[in-house]
Order: structure tokens, then C-alpha cells, then sequence
């Protein structure tokens, strides 16, 4: 790999005033080589404790959302903390508040006061709910956002208990992604007008967004049947909602293998025709052709029979090469847990070790083709870096620092 280009991002320095998951929004960047530097309380962000696996006394959480990062502790009661915060960001290119809207404000910090400093300055707040509507300063943890949007349904145990059940969170990760974007596209603005912006991402409106397919297909629904229908495959009769209508599925359904689960997808007739050959069942196709786009063979319980087993027949893994080879949709169906033992997991994801990181973690998702992206750094601990951010950001001299720390500018 080519290593002479600079890193996508080199250039770009950030100033992050965050608490716990929103600091996600900058984990993206950091990673493509955005200077990112942490600015907490003399007490620290307690993301070091939250949640689970705790790992040599740190949480996964801290260890994968900070890495990457620089951190020097402000106390931002004092005044000369606030100039120091002040100072750090006549040279940035943004400021991210991931926490409560108006956080940074109440010390001074808000857009209105740092444009005046630095008028090309971009100012992102992630929140829960966002800055406005009636739940703006509600309290919440990530999976709110997520049941906010519809995503999660409530489960009961065998006593009638209602519960969280086991899903993947989307709202605290959406977030973030969409946050990113919009800081670097106001970031290139900024640079060409001068102008800098504020805006704003709500961590509810993300899951929300990333949910929009079954939202959006419940507005359609919602208009005349003779307007809004179901696909020619299903002869318009409406299906059921986003992934709830893939249940009736049987062209493009799970199958158990002779190992575990693996899913077809053959909906398009020309797939189903490869498999039905690859499989020697011909009289299938013939059979139950189908439409040529869109068919799922829904609710052909005959067919499903059929199939549940053929696909006995074969492992996984057989199944996969054989889609491979003879052009068919077929894919794994792995867990969290095993995922990781995917060989085309191990082709795609170079993992950061923990030896180096903390915790084995996986790596920005965008590949450059012929570059290597800088490799993070371990996560840091609170004010690791101060020393080395006032001396080559901002230029302190060793008097100057002992005279803020005798002041207590970086806590007691």
C-alpha cells in the first residue's frame, strides 16, 4: 500500500466537549486523521465506567468511541479554563457539544461567542432529542432513541414482565454517521466562504431516518389502495411492512443447512432458475416459475417444504460457494459472536488489537484503495495530553502552564 498520501483528513482539528456515545460523531473522523482533541472536566467523561465489558478497568465504550483522540482536562468554572478553551479554538475548524444543547453556552462557548473568535468555525451539538420539540430536555440513554422510533418492540418474559429485548442500537450509531457528514460538508463551505454554521443532530431523528423504508411505507399505506399497491409479483395485493412482509417469504427466506442457517434470495427469476439447476430440481422452475422480478414465491408452503429439504443437503459454507460459483443470492447468517470467524469478515476487517488499543476492535469501515489509513491511537485518559496540547497547538510556554495549573484552570 501507498503511504505518501497524507491522511484523508490531515488538517482538520476539531475541539470535542462530549459525554458518553455522541462522542461517536468524531470517532469517524479521528480515524481518517482528524486532529480531535477531547476537552473534559478535571473529573473526566464517566464513559470510562459505563456500561459493559469493563476491560482492565475501562469500558469497551470509552475504549473504541475515544480512540484516536487527545484529551486535556478544563475546568470550565474558571475563567481562565474558558480562555484556555478560547485559545484552543481560533484554530480549529469545528466544535463539537455532545451533550445537552446550550452545555457549552452557559460557559461562554456557545456559536455565538466562538464566531467571534473564529468566524470560519463550524458548531455541531448532538443531543438526544435534538434542540427543539417538547422532548428537547428530556433525559435519555441510547435504546430511548431507538424505542422513540418505533424500532424496538417490547418483549414479556414467562411472568408477564415487560423487557428490553436483544437488538442492535441504532440511534446512538446514526447519529454520529449523519453528524459526521454534516460537519464535513460545513466544514469544505466554510473553507470556500469564510462562513462558518451551526447545526445540530438529533440522536432520535437518526434512528428514526434509518428506519424511514417502514415509516414511509405506513404513510404510503395510508393513501387509497387504488393509488399505493403491492408489487405485480404479489398481484399489488399490499404486503405487510418492510421486513415484517418477508416472512411469508419462500424464495427469499432462512433455510436450516446441515450446519446452521443460511438465507436465498431469489427473487428474480433468473437466480431462481440457476439455483433450481445447481440443485437438480429443474421440475421446480418449471413448476413454479414465477415473475421475472420481485417474487418471493410468497406463502407457497408446498415449495417451502420442498426446500427446507434441499437445503439440508449441503453446509453453509457449500451453499455459499455454490451461489458463488453458479450465480444465485445466498448468504450467511452469522451472530455477533461468530461473525468474526467469517472469512469474508477476516478479508475486510483488519481488527486493532488490544494489546495496542485496549480492546480488539474493529476499524473505520471505508477502505482507500491503494493507502492505508492512520492507525488511532489507544484511547486516552483524562488530560493525557495536555502537556503536548498547549505546548504544540498553542504555543504555552512551561511558565504559563504552571500559572494556569496553580489557578486551577485544569482542576484541582
Amino acid at each position: 500500500m501507498s503511504t505518501s498520501q497524507p491522511a484523508p483528513l490531515a488538517g482538520v482539528r476539531i475541539i470535542e466537549s462530549s459525554m458518553l456515545g455522541p462522542a461517536g460523531i468524531t470517532t469517524h473522523l479521528a480515524d481518517l486523521g482528524a486532529d480531535v482533541i477531547k476537552v473534559e472536566p478535571p473529573q473526566g467523561d464517566y464513559i470510562r465506567d459505563m456500561t459493559w465489558p469493563i476491560i482492565e478497568g475501562v469500558s469497551l465504550m470509552h475504549l473504541h468511541l475515544n480512540r484516536g483522540k487527545k484529551s486535556i482536562a478544563l475546568n470550565l468554572k474558571n475563567p481562565e479554563a474558558v480562555q484556555v478553551y478560547k485559545d484552543l479554538v481560533e484554530t480549529a475548524d469545528c466544535v463539537v457539544e455532545a451533550m445537552r444543547p446550550g452545555s457549552l453556552a452557559r460557559r461562554g462557548l456557545g456559536f455565538d461567542d466562538l464566531k467571534e473568535i473564529n468566524p470560519k468555525i463550524v458548531f455541531c451539538n448532538i443531543s438526544g432529542y435534538g434542540m427543539t420539540g417538547p422532548y428537547q430536555n428530556l433525559p435519555a440513554h441510547g435504546i430511548a432513541f431507538d424505542t422513540w422510533a418505533g424500532i424496538i418492540r417490547p418483549a414479556y418474559d414467562e411472568e408477564g414482565f415487560c423487557y428490553i429485548p436483544e437488538h442492535a442500537s441504532i440511534g446512538i450509531h446514526a447519529g454520529p454517521i449523519f453528524g459526521a457528514f454534516g460537519i464535513l460538508a460545513a466544514i469544505i463551505r466554510a473553507r470556500e466562504t469564510g462562513e462558518g454554521a451551526f447545526i445540530e443532530v438529533g440522536q432520535s431523528d437518526a434512528a428514526a431516518y434509518m428506519d424511514w423504508y417502514r415509516s414511509e411505507s405506513f404513510m404510503a399505506y395510508r393513501r387509497p389502495e387504488d393509488v399505493v399497491t403491492g408489487n405485480k409479483a404479489d398481484n399489488y395485493e399490499r404486503r405487510a411492512v418492510g421486513t415484517a412482509g418477508m416472512k411469508e417469504g419462500v424464495r427469499y427466506q432462512m433455510y436450516d443447512a446441515s450446519d446452521g442457517v443460511v438465507m436465498i434470495m431469489c427473487s428474480e427469476q433468473a437466480f431462481w432458475k440457476n439455483f433450481c439447476e445447481v440443485a437438480g430440481r429443474t421440475d421446480l422452475f418449471e413448476k413454479w416459475p414465477g415473475s421475472k422480478y420481485a417474487d418471493h414465491a410468497r406463502n407457497n408452503r408446498e415449495l417451502q417444504a420442498e426446500l427446507k429439504q434441499i437445503f439440508k443437503t449441503k453446509t453453509c459454507q457449500e451453499w455459499i460457494d455454490l451461489g458463488n460459483e453458479k450465480n444465485f443470492p445466498m448468504a450467511p447468517v452469522n451472530t455477533p459472536e461468530d461473525i468474526v470467524e467469517d472469512p469474508q469478515f477476516q478479508e475486510r476487517f483488519d481488527i486493532f488489537p488490544h494489546e495496542k488499543h485496549g480492546a480488539d476492535m474493529l476499524p473505520f469501515p471505508v477502505q482507500f484503495v491503494n493507502e492505508e489509513l492512520p492507525t488511532p491511537t489507544k484511547a486516552p485518559t483524562v488530560g493525557e495530553h495536555r502537556a503536548q496540547v498547549l505546548a504544540d497547538v498553542l504555543g504555552y510556554d512551561a511558565a504559563k502552564v504552571e500559572a494556569l495549573k496553580e489557578k486551577g484552570v485544569f482542576g484541582a
